[in-house]
């Protein structure tokens, strides 16, 4: 891995090099071309594009119960036990986001409140390529049933032998209510408009690949959508008391990924830092996904060496990372310094494939530098907020004068003579 002796300053300029986003507008317009085909074509524009990319002829689209029911009862029963076993833990951890909304009546005369209602039918997308990831439905399905999600569909690419036992498991585990065969753009369009198959839905999570991104962000206001997920990132603080075989591991975890995912050192020993680089190697050659692992960590990834703990927070937060581990002696005492980051894994004993599967907390997490302003998926996410007002006559008409001056400023002399209406004799 490239290690870096800077400044901060530098530092920071270096991050925002290894952070910078483009717009590929030949895959803009791409996606944008699939979207209105399945918006004028329907089932016959998905079928046609699971030939064409996934080079599956589907003609059900959606999945058979009997089939479910079938890979459920197929999967070994280890897998089944460890499926079941994140169910409990993320409905444990996310039971607690669950909000109730409010009503206050404090003031005679005054009615105002909160209503917390959940979406009616959610969008799932569930990536095929080159990993097939049960834990994704997991962690976007139980959210959203803890919300009262009355339907939640799934989507995801087609396969040559069939969908994968584990997705349809998992599916099944977390309370999805139907699955189809369909991935990619086309399967963003067909949950945004609909097609004679694919129900519309009222919002779209789950990750994907950079066509799945694009076309979430061309639907977003015809549904909403959670975020736009980028490649997976990971980023470390650690000292010399760190052990570096453990750093490494978890380094390649997220390399692993995707070619351009992001695997981020920073520390203040620089001895640790070469350690840490060393291993690094050593345990890449180990590794089945060598090729997609090697190129993140050669040309996306880094270790810095910063004069203290101070500077090393500093950094990172710039970093914003999707996951950060802190490994520093007693690490619960530095959460205050922690300003932007995905999910927080604290000590050598929350490695970040803890938070993947089955620690609770969410895994669809904010990426590319979002955690600046973004949060992970939760059950708040699956839910919409409606406010509600009464008053008297004599509380309105206390307010009266304030809220014809206010319209009268903003040159709406209907609003204020619809205050005025109500008191005139």
């Amino acid at each position: 891995m490239k290690i870096y002796r800077e400044s901060l300053e530098k530092m920071i300029e270096i991050t925002t090099e290894y952070t910078s986003q483009t717009t590929d507008m030949t895959i803009e317009k791409t996606v944008y071309d699939i979207i209105q085909d399945v918006i004028q074509n329907g089932d016959a524009a998905l079928r046609a594009y699971g030939e064409k990319f996934d080079k599956v002829t589907v003609e059900n689209l959606k999945v058979d119960q009997a089939d479910i029911d079938k890979a459920y009862d197929s999967i070994p029963e280890d897998l089944k036990a460890a499926l079941l076993k994140a169910k409990a833990n993320i409905t444990e951890f996310h039971a607690r986001e669950k909000e109730q909304g409010f009503v206050d009546m404090d003031t005679p005369g005054i009615l105002r409140g909160q209503k917390v209602t959940p979406l009616k039918r959610v969008g799932l997308y569930v990536p095929g390529g080159t990993a097939a990831y049960p834990s994704t439905i997991m962690m976007s399905a139980i959210p959203a049933k803890i919300a009262g999600v009355k339907e939640i569909v799934m989507v995801t690419p087609p396969q040559k032998d069939g969908i994968a036992p584990a997705v349809l498991a998992a599916a099944k585990i977390a309370g999805v209510d139907a699955v189809y065969q369909v991935g990619g753009a086309q399967g963003v369009a067909a949950l945004a408009y609909g097609t004679e198959s694919v129900p519309k839905v009222d919002k779209i999570v789950g990750p994907g690949n950079i066509f799945v991104a694009t076309a979430k962000r061309q639907v977003f206001g015809q549904v909403s959508i959670d975020m736009i997920a980028g490649p997976s990132e990971i980023g470390i603080l650690a000292d010399d008391s760190a052990n570096p075989v453990h750093l490494a591991a978890d380094l390649l975890s997220q390399a692993e990924h995707d070619a351009r995912a992001r695997a981020i050192l920073i520390t203040n020993s620089e001895d640790l830092a070469n350690k840490v680089s060393d291993e690094v190697e050593r345990q890449l050659k180990l590794l089945p996904r060598e090729a997609i692992a090697r190129p993140a960590i050669e040309e996306r990834s880094f270790i810095a060496i910063m004069d203290s703990i101070e500077d090393m927070f500093t950094l990172m937060n710039e970093v914003a990372p999707e996951h950060l581990e802190i490994q520093l002696p007693d690490p619960v005492q530095y959460m205050s310094m922690v300003e932007n980051a995905g999910s927080v894994f604290l000590g050598q004993y929350a490695a970040e494939p803890l938070g993947d599967y089955i620690g609770g907390p969410n895994h669809v997490l904010p990426t590319s530098g979002t955690a600046r302003f973004s949060s992970p998926l939760g059950v708040y996410d699956f839910v919409k907020r409606t406010s509600f007002m009464q008053f008297s006559k004599s509380r309105l008409e206390e307010l009266a004068g304030h809220i014809t001056t206010l319209a009268r400023t903003e040159g709406l002399e209907a609003h204020a003579r619809a205050i005025e209406v109500r008191f005139e004799k």
